[in-house]
């Protein structure tokens, strides 16, 4: 305790902490113990690297960075996982009996002491970033999953997960069908599904590597890498989802897409499949779609208010079309759920085609395409058409036969709800009139167009201030008083600086002016100048608001829009 006295002394003179700071994390070490330098930097009192470059120099012990080496397996088997782990420690190389370990804790001079008695060596510390270390844990000790398993299977709380009308076909592979009943199976594939649940993932990847297979989550819209497990395990937990989704599990040489719904931690979640062949063997990727989320209310999209008022109340006209727009992944569909479950009322026949369902909801009739039987969003629509719907929602318009279709609706008395792939509001007149769409049958059925995307949202824990220079508040008009903050990184956001996303959103209401535009085949960007100078709040310029909010960073925003005046 001498030495973190020592240390702690010369970081308040060196002005790194203020005395003040120091006390209170005495007192959190005082009741909690544990790691001193961990406590420093969850604080947020002190920068980790700085803490680190301050240890190094202090100490004398050379830093070092771990994503950037490659340990052999003899040099990990010296320490084992439970114990590097508990420690926080990563055997790095090995000369005659000196053992080079990376530490992120070196003041705890009990470590070194049992890690001499463990391996039998003498050990030589280097110093470590703690969150670096955690990002890479995993993959360095990749050559000792099967300890691995043994601890998810021991982990895993399986009381807290289960199968809803789960049906199995018939197969004839019986090993793979015995393999797949079996306990440690069942076990890790319910484990992977929970987890991504758990840490609100989006996605769930499962690729086969050349001697493992890999488990990785997206969430907030960035992969990372969560687990991984042998390889010889890949085809049997590829063949356990697929019993699960009613797919077929002979076979390996043909793409297959399902779905299943599991009831974890209480809540239905439904799962999307698609299963893709490759050369190292079957890529699985599951969407997640959970009904709990709450994301099915308009009020809690984070739309801003002005703009979710003229959504809704433009979604009460009784025909005519409202169009999303924006790339995969960016939560159209998620906006198109949100209106329906706003409009819905028993009074109303509202019917969808969509491909596929992505969420189920009780009092909407919903079709699934279905292209082997030729049931096609044109051939649906026409269908649906026959059945005296008031609300009819297209999953998507991908060419001209469904947008006349839909085009058609909307002119004869129906509301139209559909997704587009563009990039803008305006850029969806355009490319409308471009799959051959008059000019003039636009500009009487469009109700309005919203462009939308997704950014991460600032971590609320460890968010820093931002301290903009005016050449960069000029450039993207900032407000002179708007305090903006940047990404830090803690536990709670796995390092990252951003927890959740937040929507960006452009809407398009169609008024007079914009309909004569429209009509006489106006391009995008006369489209666009007169929709912003009639109060049209740009992606961009959206972004901006959510910047000067705290909500999100400038580089959020600036990656995922562009200028107004490109």
């Amino acid at each position: 305790m001498d030495e973190v006295k020592n240390f702690t002394k010369l970081l308040v003179d060196k002005g790194l902490i203020t005395q003040e700071r120091l006390d209170d994390v005495y007192k959190v070490h005082a009741q909690k113990g544990g790691s001193f330098s961990e406590l420093l930097i969850n604080s947020g009192y002190i920068d980790e690297k700085d803490l680190m470059i301050f240890l190094s120099t202090y100490l004398a012990i050379p830093p070092i960075k771990v994503s950037n080496i490659k340990v052999a397996p003899e040099i990990l088997n010296l320490i084992p996982k439970a114990i590097a782990k508990k420690y926080m420690v990563l055997p790095v190389g090995k000369i005659g009996n000196v053992l080079t370990v990376a530490v992120t804790d070196p003041l705890n001079v009990l470590i070194f002491e049992d890690l001499e008695r463990i391996t039998g060596c003498q050990i030589s510390p280097v110093i470590a970033s703690r969150s670096e270390l955690q990002q890479v844990f995993d993959v360095h000790y990749k050559e000792s999953l099967a300890n691995a398993i043994d601890e998810i299977i021991k982990d895993s709380d399986q009381a807290s997960i289960e199968i809803i009308n789960e049906e199995k076909e018939e197969v004839k592979d019986e090993e793979i069908l015995r393999s797949i009943e079996e306990a440690p199976i069942i076990k890790l594939t319910n484990y992977i599904l929970k987890k991504a649940v758990e840490e609100k993932a989006s996605d769930i990847l499962i690729e086969p590597l050349g001697n493992s297979s890999r488990v990785r989550y997206r969430i907030d819209g960035v992969l990372r890498q969560a687990q991984a497990f042998p390889k010889k395990m890949h085809t049997f937990v590829i063949s356990r989802i697929k019993v699960i989704a009613n797919l077929n599990i002979t076979e390996h040489r043909l793409p297959q897409d399902g779905r299943f719904r599991m009831n974890i931690f209480g809540n239905d979640i439904d799962f999307r499949v698609s299963i893709l062949p490759s050369t190292l063997g079957e890529k699985i990727v599951l969407r997640i779609l959970d009904k709990s989320a709450g994301l099915l209310d308009i009020n809690l999209l984070g739309f801003e208010s002005d703009t979710a008022d003229r959504i809704k109340g433009d979604a009460t006209s009784s025909f005519g079309m409202i169009l999303a727009c924006g790339p995969t992944g960016c939560g159209k569909t998620t906006t198109l759920y949100s209106i329906l479950r706003h409009i819905y009322s028993p009074e109303k026949n509202i019917i969808t085609v969509e491909d596929p369902i992505e969420y189920q909801i009780e009092g909407i009739n919903q079709v699934n395409v279905n292209y082997e039987v030729e049931l096609t969003f044109p051939a649906a629509l026409r269908s649906i058409l026959r059945q005296d719907p008031d609300i009819i929602m297209v999953g998507e318009i991908r060419d001209f036969d469904t947008v006349d279709i839909a085009i058609k609706a909307a002119l004869t008395g129906h509301l139209v709800l559909s997704t587009l792939h563009t990039t803008t509001a305006c850029g969806s007149i355009t490319r409308l009139i471009n799959m051959g769409v008059e000019p003039f049958l636009l500009s009487s059925t469009l109700i309005g167009v919203l462009a939308q995307r997704l950014v991460r949202r600032l971590c609320p824990k460890c968010r820093e201030t931002n301290n903009l220079d005016d050449a960069a508040r000029v450039k993207y008009k900032i407000k002179n008083d708007a305090v903006v903050y940047k990404p830090r990184g803690c536990k709670f956001c796995y390092q990252t600086g951003y927890k959740g996303r937040v929507a960006l959103i452009e809407y398009l209401h169609m008024d007079s002016s914009l309909r004569r535009l429209v009509g006489e085949d106006s391009d995008e960007h006369t489209i666009k100048r007169e929709a912003i100078s009639n109060g049209m709040r740009t992606l961009r310029s959206d972004g901006i608001l959510k910047v000067e909010k705290g909500l999100t960073s400038l580089e959020e925003v600036v990656r995922a829009t562009v200028g107004d005046e490109s």
